[in-house]
Protein backbone atom coordinates (compact mmCIF):
# COMPACT_ATOMS: atom_id res chain seq x y z
CA UNK A 1 0.00 0.00 0.00
CA UNK A 2 1.25 3.30 -0.68
CA UNK A 3 0.69 7.08 0.39
CA UNK A 4 -0.45 9.75 -2.56
CA UNK A 5 -0.67 13.69 -2.28
CA UNK A 6 -2.83 15.07 -4.32
CA UNK A 7 -2.66 18.69 -5.44
CA UNK A 8 -5.18 20.52 -6.79
CA UNK A 9 -7.50 18.63 -4.99
CA UNK A 10 -10.47 20.78 -4.54
CA UNK A 11 -10.46 21.07 -8.50
CA UNK A 12 -13.08 18.67 -10.19
CA UNK A 13 -10.49 16.46 -11.64
CA UNK A 14 -8.40 16.66 -7.86
CA UNK A 15 -11.88 15.96 -6.19
CA UNK A 16 -12.65 13.01 -8.98
CA UNK A 17 -9.12 11.51 -8.13
CA UNK A 18 -9.40 11.80 -4.32
CA UNK A 19 -12.81 9.97 -3.99
CA UNK A 20 -11.59 7.24 -6.49
CA UNK A 21 -8.02 6.82 -4.23
CA UNK A 22 -9.68 6.80 -1.10
CA UNK A 23 -11.52 3.62 -2.37
CA UNK A 24 -8.58 2.06 -3.63
CA UNK A 25 -7.42 -0.71 -1.56
CA UNK A 26 -3.71 -0.29 -3.07
CA UNK A 27 -3.54 3.37 -1.13
CA UNK A 28 -2.97 3.32 2.30
CA UNK A 29 -3.83 7.25 3.19
CA UNK A 30 -4.32 10.40 0.28
CA UNK A 31 -2.66 13.75 1.37
CA UNK A 32 -5.17 16.07 -0.50
CA UNK A 33 -3.91 19.51 -1.19
CA UNK A 34 -5.70 22.73 -1.90
CA UNK A 35 -6.14 26.83 -2.00
CA UNK A 36 -9.38 26.66 -0.27
CA UNK A 37 -10.00 26.14 3.84
CA UNK A 38 -10.51 22.99 5.10
CA UNK A 39 -14.56 23.34 6.29
CA UNK A 40 -15.69 24.15 2.11
CA UNK A 41 -13.01 21.66 0.48
CA UNK A 42 -13.85 18.41 -0.97
CA UNK A 43 -17.73 18.19 0.55
CA UNK A 44 -18.37 14.15 0.68
CA UNK A 45 -17.30 12.11 3.64
CA UNK A 46 -14.02 12.51 5.65
CA UNK A 47 -12.18 8.89 6.44
CA UNK A 48 -9.13 9.00 8.12
CA UNK A 49 -7.50 7.79 5.21
CA UNK A 50 -7.84 10.93 3.95
CA UNK A 51 -6.13 14.52 5.47
CA UNK A 52 -6.40 17.67 3.69
CA UNK A 53 -4.50 20.93 4.28
CA UNK A 54 -4.86 24.27 2.88
CA UNK A 55 -1.44 25.22 1.11
CA UNK A 56 -0.21 27.86 -1.23
CA UNK A 57 2.25 26.32 -3.34
CA UNK A 58 3.00 29.59 -5.16
CA UNK A 59 5.30 30.28 -2.01
CA UNK A 60 8.39 27.95 -2.20
CA UNK A 61 9.09 27.73 1.84
CA UNK A 62 5.34 26.62 1.83
CA UNK A 63 6.10 23.78 -0.59
CA UNK A 64 8.96 22.64 1.75
CA UNK A 65 7.15 22.83 4.73
CA UNK A 66 4.43 20.61 2.86
CA UNK A 67 7.21 17.74 1.61
CA UNK A 68 9.28 17.75 4.55
CA UNK A 69 6.59 18.01 6.98
CA UNK A 70 3.26 16.17 6.36
CA UNK A 71 3.95 14.33 3.29
CA UNK A 72 6.98 12.72 5.00
CA UNK A 73 5.53 11.99 8.41
CA UNK A 74 2.67 9.70 6.07
CA UNK A 75 5.48 8.18 3.67
CA UNK A 76 4.01 9.65 0.38
CA UNK A 77 5.68 7.82 -2.44
CA UNK A 78 3.99 9.11 -5.42
CA UNK A 79 2.57 13.05 -6.33
CA UNK A 80 -0.03 14.02 -8.57
CA UNK A 81 0.41 17.47 -9.50
CA UNK A 82 -2.58 19.04 -10.62
CA UNK A 83 -2.70 22.93 -9.34
CA UNK A 84 -2.77 25.16 -11.91
CA UNK A 85 -4.15 28.78 -12.79
CA UNK A 86 -7.51 27.77 -14.69
CA UNK A 87 -8.27 31.24 -16.01
CA UNK A 88 -7.23 32.17 -19.82
CA UNK A 89 -7.31 35.95 -19.38
CA UNK A 90 -5.39 36.42 -15.98
CA UNK A 91 -1.57 36.86 -15.97
CA UNK A 92 1.00 37.76 -14.37
CA UNK A 93 4.12 36.81 -11.85
CA UNK A 94 1.85 35.06 -9.34
CA UNK A 95 -0.05 33.32 -12.03
CA UNK A 96 3.23 32.08 -13.20
CA UNK A 97 4.30 31.19 -9.85
CA UNK A 98 0.99 28.71 -9.37
CA UNK A 99 1.83 27.02 -12.85
CA UNK A 100 5.30 26.46 -13.19
CA UNK A 101 7.03 27.87 -10.16
CA UNK A 102 5.17 25.45 -7.77
CA UNK A 103 6.44 22.57 -9.94
CA UNK A 104 9.72 23.89 -9.82
CA UNK A 105 9.82 23.75 -6.03
CA UNK A 106 8.12 20.35 -5.97
CA UNK A 107 10.86 18.71 -8.86
CA UNK A 108 14.02 19.55 -6.53
CA UNK A 109 12.33 19.14 -3.52
CA UNK A 110 11.13 15.48 -4.38
CA UNK A 111 15.33 14.94 -5.37
CA UNK A 112 16.32 14.66 -2.46
CA UNK A 113 13.10 13.39 -0.53
CA UNK A 114 13.03 10.20 1.60
CA UNK A 115 9.89 8.82 0.68
CA UNK A 116 8.61 10.38 -2.84
CA UNK A 117 9.56 7.97 -5.41
CA UNK A 118 7.08 9.27 -8.35
CA UNK A 119 5.54 12.32 -10.05
CA UNK A 120 2.67 12.56 -12.30
CA UNK A 121 1.85 16.05 -14.07
CA UNK A 122 -0.86 16.25 -15.74
CA UNK A 123 -0.09 18.86 -18.77
CA UNK A 124 -2.13 19.44 -21.42
CA UNK A 125 -2.39 19.05 -25.80
CA UNK A 126 -2.58 22.49 -25.68
CA UNK A 127 1.51 22.60 -25.20
CA UNK A 128 1.25 21.10 -29.03
CA UNK A 129 1.98 23.36 -31.97
CA UNK A 130 -0.89 23.43 -34.54
CA UNK A 131 -0.64 24.86 -37.73
CA UNK A 132 -1.21 24.26 -41.99
CA UNK A 133 1.98 22.33 -42.16
CA UNK A 134 1.86 20.04 -39.28
CA UNK A 135 -0.02 16.61 -39.03
CA UNK A 136 -3.88 16.67 -37.19
CA UNK A 137 -2.83 13.65 -35.42
CA UNK A 138 0.53 13.92 -32.87
CA UNK A 139 2.18 12.06 -30.97
CA UNK A 140 4.57 12.62 -28.21
CA UNK A 141 7.27 14.09 -30.60
CA UNK A 142 5.32 16.45 -32.17
CA UNK A 143 6.90 19.65 -32.15
CA UNK A 144 5.94 22.57 -28.54
CA UNK A 145 4.44 25.64 -28.74
CA UNK A 146 7.31 27.36 -27.97
CA UNK A 147 7.08 30.49 -29.70
CA UNK A 148 8.00 34.11 -27.99
CA UNK A 149 4.32 35.80 -28.50
CA UNK A 150 1.88 32.89 -27.66
CA UNK A 151 -0.22 33.74 -24.64
CA UNK A 152 1.08 33.26 -21.37
CA UNK A 153 -1.31 30.23 -20.44
CA UNK A 154 -0.22 28.15 -23.37
CA UNK A 155 3.55 29.68 -22.49
CA UNK A 156 3.25 28.73 -18.79
CA UNK A 157 1.93 24.90 -19.58
CA UNK A 158 4.74 24.53 -22.00
CA UNK A 159 7.38 25.76 -19.15
CA UNK A 160 5.94 23.29 -16.94
CA UNK A 161 5.69 20.72 -19.25
CA UNK A 162 9.25 21.52 -20.39
CA UNK A 163 10.17 21.75 -16.72
CA UNK A 164 9.09 18.14 -16.00
CA UNK A 165 10.21 16.47 -19.26
CA UNK A 166 13.91 18.15 -18.53
CA UNK A 167 14.27 16.65 -15.06
CA UNK A 168 13.55 12.73 -16.61
CA UNK A 169 16.69 10.69 -15.76
CA UNK A 170 18.04 13.43 -13.59
CA UNK A 171 16.78 13.37 -10.47
CA UNK A 172 16.03 10.83 -7.98
CA UNK A 173 12.27 10.66 -8.65
CA UNK A 174 10.16 8.84 -11.48
CA UNK A 175 8.70 11.38 -13.82
CA UNK A 176 5.35 10.92 -15.77
CA UNK A 177 3.87 13.94 -17.86
CA UNK A 178 0.64 13.10 -19.15
CA UNK A 179 -1.00 15.57 -22.16
CA UNK A 180 -4.48 15.60 -21.94
CA UNK A 181 -7.58 16.52 -23.98
CA UNK A 182 -9.90 18.84 -22.64
CA UNK A 183 -12.25 17.49 -20.42
CA UNK A 184 -15.62 18.89 -21.16
CA UNK A 185 -16.71 19.98 -17.92
CA UNK A 186 -16.83 23.21 -15.67
CA UNK A 187 -14.35 23.98 -13.26
CA UNK A 188 -11.64 22.25 -15.48
CA UNK A 189 -10.39 25.04 -17.31
CA UNK A 190 -11.70 23.94 -20.94
CA UNK A 191 -11.59 26.34 -23.53
CA UNK A 192 -14.24 24.08 -25.28
CA UNK A 193 -16.42 23.57 -22.63
CA UNK A 194 -16.32 27.53 -22.18
CA UNK A 195 -16.77 28.23 -25.93
CA UNK A 196 -19.61 25.80 -26.24
CA UNK A 197 -21.53 27.38 -23.04
CA UNK A 198 -23.40 29.95 -23.92
CA UNK A 199 -26.34 30.26 -26.47
CA UNK A 200 -23.78 31.21 -28.87
CA UNK A 201 -20.50 29.77 -30.34
CA UNK A 202 -18.60 31.89 -32.71
CA UNK A 203 -16.29 30.15 -35.23
CA UNK A 204 -13.59 31.46 -38.20
CA UNK A 205 -15.60 31.29 -41.89
CA UNK A 206 -14.58 28.11 -43.76
CA UNK A 207 -12.75 26.02 -41.15
CA UNK A 208 -14.06 23.46 -38.90
CA UNK A 209 -11.49 21.74 -37.45
CA UNK A 210 -11.90 18.19 -35.67
CA UNK A 211 -11.27 18.13 -32.23
CA UNK A 212 -11.27 15.25 -29.21
CA UNK A 213 -12.47 15.71 -26.11
CA UNK A 214 -12.37 13.77 -22.52
CA UNK A 215 -14.27 13.30 -19.69
CA UNK A 216 -12.98 13.57 -15.79
CA UNK A 217 -13.32 10.24 -15.55
CA UNK A 218 -10.86 9.29 -18.16
CA UNK A 219 -8.65 11.70 -17.10
CA UNK A 220 -8.60 10.26 -13.45
CA UNK A 221 -8.27 6.64 -14.95
CA UNK A 222 -5.17 7.84 -17.10
CA UNK A 223 -3.92 9.29 -13.60
CA UNK A 224 -4.17 6.57 -11.73
CA UNK A 225 -3.00 4.32 -13.96
CA UNK A 226 0.04 6.42 -13.94
CA UNK A 227 0.56 7.23 -10.40
CA UNK A 228 0.25 2.85 -9.83
CA UNK A 229 3.03 2.24 -12.90
CA UNK A 230 6.56 2.40 -12.53
CA UNK A 231 8.82 4.13 -15.22
CA UNK A 232 8.91 7.36 -16.53
CA UNK A 233 8.04 9.65 -19.82
CA UNK A 234 5.72 11.47 -21.70
CA UNK A 235 1.88 10.18 -22.75
CA UNK A 236 -0.78 11.50 -24.91
CA UNK A 237 -4.42 11.03 -22.87
CA UNK A 238 -6.97 11.55 -25.69
CA UNK A 239 -10.55 11.61 -24.79
CA UNK A 240 -12.90 9.05 -26.25
CA UNK A 241 -15.31 11.44 -28.92
CA UNK A 242 -13.41 12.79 -32.03
CA UNK A 243 -15.76 15.15 -33.99
CA UNK A 244 -15.95 17.99 -36.02
CA UNK A 245 -15.86 21.45 -33.97
CA UNK A 246 -19.50 22.58 -35.50
CA UNK A 247 -20.94 19.15 -34.76
CA UNK A 248 -19.58 19.36 -31.23
CA UNK A 249 -21.66 22.93 -31.29
CA UNK A 250 -24.58 21.07 -32.87
CA UNK A 251 -24.32 18.29 -30.14
CA UNK A 252 -24.61 20.74 -27.17
CA UNK A 253 -27.08 22.50 -28.53
CA UNK A 254 -24.92 25.87 -29.09
CA UNK A 255 -25.54 28.00 -32.55
CA UNK A 256 -22.12 28.26 -33.89
CA UNK A 257 -21.80 31.33 -35.69
CA UNK A 258 -18.94 31.28 -38.55
CA UNK A 259 -17.37 35.23 -38.98
CA UNK A 260 -14.22 36.43 -40.22
CA UNK A 261 -11.55 36.04 -37.60
CA UNK A 262 -10.53 39.27 -37.08
CA UNK A 263 -13.93 39.97 -35.49
CA UNK A 264 -13.73 37.20 -32.64
CA UNK A 265 -11.56 38.25 -30.80
CA UNK A 266 -12.52 41.52 -29.69
CA UNK A 267 -16.10 40.34 -29.21
CA UNK A 268 -15.00 36.94 -27.35
CA UNK A 269 -13.34 39.91 -24.97
CA UNK A 270 -16.39 41.83 -24.74
CA UNK A 271 -18.13 39.13 -23.73
CA UNK A 272 -15.47 38.00 -21.20
CA UNK A 273 -15.59 41.59 -19.50
CA UNK A 274 -19.48 41.84 -19.39
CA UNK A 275 -20.55 38.07 -18.83
CA UNK A 276 -17.57 36.48 -17.27
CA UNK A 277 -16.35 33.97 -20.32
CA UNK A 278 -13.14 32.59 -19.65
CA UNK A 279 -13.09 31.62 -23.57
CA UNK A 280 -10.15 33.62 -25.12
CA UNK A 281 -9.92 33.53 -28.90
CA UNK A 282 -6.15 34.62 -28.92
CA UNK A 283 -5.42 31.33 -27.12
CA UNK A 284 -7.38 28.58 -28.87
CA UNK A 285 -7.00 30.68 -32.69
CA UNK A 286 -5.32 28.26 -34.43
CA UNK A 287 -7.04 25.00 -33.14
CA UNK A 288 -9.87 26.54 -34.52
CA UNK A 289 -8.77 26.57 -37.94
CA UNK A 290 -6.45 23.43 -37.91
CA UNK A 291 -7.81 21.18 -35.21
CA UNK A 292 -5.86 18.83 -33.37
CA UNK A 293 -6.06 15.09 -31.91
CA UNK A 294 -3.97 12.87 -29.67
CA UNK A 295 -2.48 10.16 -30.80
CA UNK A 296 -3.01 7.47 -27.39
CA UNK A 297 -0.95 4.54 -28.86
CA UNK A 298 1.98 4.98 -26.06
CA UNK A 299 -0.59 5.65 -23.28
CA UNK A 300 -2.24 2.47 -24.52
CA UNK A 301 0.44 -0.01 -25.06
CA UNK A 302 2.88 0.96 -21.83
CA UNK A 303 -0.22 2.68 -19.34
CA UNK A 304 -2.70 0.09 -20.31
CA UNK A 305 -5.16 3.60 -20.94
CA UNK A 306 -7.80 3.16 -23.46
CA UNK A 307 -10.76 6.16 -23.46
CA UNK A 308 -13.64 4.20 -22.63
CA UNK A 309 -16.26 7.13 -21.37
CA UNK A 310 -17.92 9.12 -23.78
CA UNK A 311 -19.46 12.82 -23.42
CA UNK A 312 -22.90 12.77 -22.45
CA UNK A 313 -23.82 15.55 -25.21
CA UNK A 314 -26.91 17.03 -23.95
CA UNK A 315 -28.14 17.32 -28.03
CA UNK A 316 -29.88 20.42 -27.45
CA UNK A 317 -31.00 19.86 -23.50
CA UNK A 318 -30.30 22.46 -21.08
CA UNK A 319 -26.37 22.49 -20.31
CA UNK A 320 -24.91 20.52 -17.48
CA UNK A 321 -21.82 18.97 -15.72
CA UNK A 322 -21.43 16.42 -18.76
CA UNK A 323 -19.80 14.17 -16.77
Amino acid sequence: MMSILVTGATTPIGERLVRSLIADTRVDHVLAVGIEPEEVALPFSKTNRLTYMQVDLRRSRRVHELLFGPARDFGVEAVVHLAEHRSGYDKGRMVHAQNVKALYSMLSLADRHPTIRRLVLKSHAVVYRVSLELPVLVTEDHPLNMGTRVPQYIRDRVEADVTACTRMGVINCEIVVLRCAEALAPGTGSQLFDLLNGAIALRPVGYDPMVNIATISDIVQALELATHRSGEGVFNVPGYDTLPLTTAMAKWGTIGIPMPGNLIRPLYTARHWVTGSNFAYGINRRRMHYGLILDGTRAREVLGYVPSHPVDWPVGGPIRDVD
